[in-house]
């Protein structure tokens, strides 16, 4: 059952975010198998608009939790705001997924 994670982050936080980069991307990698997509939110001049979306394949909105709560970010302290909200396919990678 996916879900949809965003995340908003702190204002003036930038350099939280660049620190923690790293780390960040080895939690991804490390749990892939359950990622669908996730990437960071961009401004329209491809500049970072502070946050990202994670679409998950968890069991439950606590495991979503659970995920998100775990990611270096999370623990650094980086995130303003964290929304989950349950998912359902339509079309992944341009293929119909109903």
């Amino acid at each position: 059952m996916p879900f949809l994670i965003e995340t908003w982050d702190k204002p003036q936080h930038q350099q939280v975010r660049q620190a923690t980069r790293a780390r960040h991307l080895d939690f991804l990698d490390q749990h892939k198998a359950l990622l669908l997509a996730c990437g960071a939110k961009l401004n329209d001049d491809g500049s970072d608009a502070g946050g990202g979306v994670y679409i998950v394949d968890v069991e439950t909105r606590d495991a979503a939790q659970q995920f998100i709560d775990a990611d270096p970010f999370a623990a650094a302290g980086l995130f303003a705001e964290v929304r989950i909200t349950r998912w359902r396919k339509a079309y992944l990678a341009g293929a119909c997924c109903l």
